[in-house]
């Protein structure tokens, strides 16, 4: 087995962990997002906040793409700007999200009023405005840190692709 042999099989093996990897964190935000919608429905309100439903849209395209992506054929060598898409999209999904609550996360006016607020089910027993006591909080901070390691996974995908794909066949006339 030759160096070149080796290093396509190491290449191949450790796409195929990115690939299960974004895999496995778009499906927790797209779960977490997904039960924050049931909620929102059941409180009556007729739209979900915006952000949200866009970080759920990217999720799911991320896990279709992950899926078709994720066996190790020659066509998944070509992915880089599919790569580089799903790269930027998760890392717009993680800066809409974190600009939502900013550096006070769980202690913001958003987290409170929307998150919290829906995701401990307030609305069945108080107004508008209780302060949701940190309810639905490890469940925010897990949409925000799967998706920033969704954004780290497509980079890093998109740098292992672009490093062993092969060149373009030349042409002969």
């Amino acid at each position: 087995m030759s160096y070149i042999e080796t290093k396509g099989t190491a290449s191949r093996a450790l796409s195929v962990f990115l690939r299960l990897g974004e895999v496995i964190c778009a499906t927790i935000v797209l779960g977490l997002l997904g039960r924050m919608f049931y909620l929102v429905d059941n409180a009556g309100v007729t739209e979900p906040n915006a952000r949200l439903v866009f970080a759920a849209v990217i999720a799911g395209m991320s896990i279709v793409a992950g899926l078709v992506l994720m066996p190790p054929m020659a066509y998944t060598f070509w992915s880089f700007p599919v790569d580089i898409f799903f790269f930027a999209a998760w890392l717009t999904v993680f800066c809409l999200l974190e600009t939502l609550t900013g550096i006070d996360t769980c202690d913001s006016e958003w987290y409170n009023t929307y998150w919290g607020y829906y995701w401990g089910r307030w609305y069945l027993v108080s107004p508008v405005g209780v302060d949701g006591n940190w309810t639905g909080c490890s469940a925010w901070r897990s949409v925000l840190a799967f998706s920033f390691i969704a954004c780290i996974g497509f980079l890093l995908s998109a740098i292992l692709v672009s490093s062993t794909s092969p060149p373009f066949p030349e042409r002969s006339f």
